[in-house]
C-alpha cells in the first residue's frame, strides 16, 4: 500500500513537470492565444494532472 502511495506520488510529480516544461516552451504570444499568463503555468500543470 505505501509502495502505490510513493509510485502514484512520482507519477503526478512527473507529469506536472512534463506540462511545465511543454508550455514553457511556448513563447509569451503562444501562450496569450490559449489565454495563459506565464505566472499560472505551475497551477495550470497541476490541475491537469488532478
Amino acid at each position: 500500500m505505501l509502495f502505490n502511495v510513493i509510485r502514484e506520488g512520482l507519477r503526478r510529480w512527473r507529469d506536472i513537470h512534463a506540462t511545465i516544461r511543454e508550455l514553457n516552451r511556448l513563447d509569451d504570444r503562444e501562450l496569450n492565444d490559449l489565454g495563459i499568463g506565464r505566472w499560472r503555468i505551475p497551477e495550470i500543470a497541476q490541475r491537469s494532472v488532478d
